[in-house]
């Protein structure tokens, strides 16, 4: 699997669990952020500046819920995953009523977390683009309403194909796409001739990003593409 880079701001006060947890995230290329004290929670976040907060709801001296409030007032648009022991459906609502966007109950595998993750960082990824706002890739800024791919002071301006490719795995950043959901959306159909065009355009993206080496563009032979923007 492609690297991610994904910045991860972890909350835990149970040592045992916490380990395991930030070790499973980094044997699969995450950055994470650990912090045991819940006073100390904001003021590590505002430094980390991560990309999804996974939060315990049982800690000492501030609890999640309380932590939840406070990031969702520095910035409304972080993703925050929940993590409790506690199975009653109030807690859970408590949960979203403060700032939560997802709610695990413990004991939970790896796998659902990673599984979680991704799929908020996904739905995050495709509301930044729906407002119009710039995405952060790598070293890149890429503003898809604009047509533009900055690198540095350097501005490309993009064709309308090539922007809507790029946008597509963006949106779909970390996750396998199929090569013809790839031309269904861009094309309409998949036709023999599209499908060249699409490898040209593939490769035309690749040559444009190559300038940030943890940006990997990959082709699943017989499936699709794998995009992923991380450590090199």
């Amino acid at each position: 699997m492609s690297n991610t880079g994904t910045k991860i701001f972890y909350v835990e006060d149970e040592p045992f669990l916490g380990k395991i947890v930030k070790e499973s995230l980094e044997s699969r290329y995450f950055e994470v952020k650990m912090v045991t004290d819940g006073r100390f929670a904001l003021k590590e976040f505002m430094q980390f500046k991560p990309d999804i907060c996974v939060l315990d709801v049982m800690l000492p001296n501030k609890d999640g819920y309380t932590i939840g409030n406070e990031i969702r007032q520095q910035n409304s648009a972080m993703p925050i995953i929940f993590l409790t022991a506690k199975t009653q459906t109030e807690d859970v609502l408590k949960g979203f009523q403060s700032g939560g966007n997802d709610y695990i109950r413990k004991p939970f595998s790896m796998e659902e977390l990673i599984v979680r993750i991704n799929n908020l960082l996904s739905l995050a990824n495709k509301k930044t683009i729906s407002q119009g706002m710039s995405v952060q890739l790598g070293e890149y800024e890429f503003f898809p309403q604009k047509y533009e791919l900055i690198f540095q002071e350097n501005i490309k301006k993009l064709s309308y194909r090539e922007a809507e490719l790029l946008k597509i795995f963006t949106e779909n950043r970390n996750f396998t796409i199929s090569r013809k959901e790839v031309l269904m959306k861009i094309w309409g159909d998949d036709s023999f001739f599209n499908s060249r065009n699409l490898d040209v355009y593939i490769t035309k993206l690749r040559e444009y990003l190559k300038n940030d080496p943890s940006i990997k563009l990959t082709t699943l032979k017989g499936v699709g593409y794998h995009f992923s923007v991380g450590i090199d």
